[in-house]
């Protein structure tokens, strides 16, 4: 079965690339999950869009890495959710939840599968997280997690 990837899936390919997978794993996984969209003739569009978009939010070399690190050390980023009177959240922080709150703080658009949260944020407080922009360059991100 032939596809293109919608998503960055570990082991097959990134964004836009054509894949050739068994029937069954693109039937049954890929495309339900998303992951995936069926192959044909037509969606040579569908597969620009997708790596223009890809390559708009890519980071472009190092250079340009160490810039957005410094940037995003600089920055102050504050997350407001729901906790009890104690402190203790209702739920966890995701990656998602911080991607949004870097981008609502001025700073640059981070993909948040690049962000790595070393322990589960459960508490409100100061919290440090770890964005892995380019193979050899990574930022530190001061979170500060406050109830709403």
């Amino acid at each position: 079965m032939k596809l293109i990837l919608a998503q960055e899936v570990e082991g097959l390919g990134n964004p836009g690339d054509i894949v050739e997978v068994k029937d069954g794993y693109g039937r049954n996984y890929l495309v339900p999950r998303g992951l995936a969209i069926g192959w044909t003739r037509g969606a040579e569009k569908q597969i620009q869009t997708i790596k223009r978009a890809r390559d708009a939010r890519a980071i472009q070399g190092k250079e340009h890495a160490s810039e957005v690190k410094n940037q995003l050390e600089q920055l102050g980023v504050t997350l407001n959710v729901k906790a009890g009177d104690t402190g203790r959240l209702f739920g966890s922080v995701t990656p998602a939840d911080i991607a949004g709150a870097i981008k609502s703080a001025g700073g640059p658009l981070v993909e948040k599968r690049a962000i790595a949260i070393g322990s589960p944020i459960k508490t409100t407080g100061k919290h440090q997280v770890s964005v892995q922009l380019h193979p050899e360059v990574a930022a530190t991100v001061r979170l500060e997690v406050v109830a709403s």
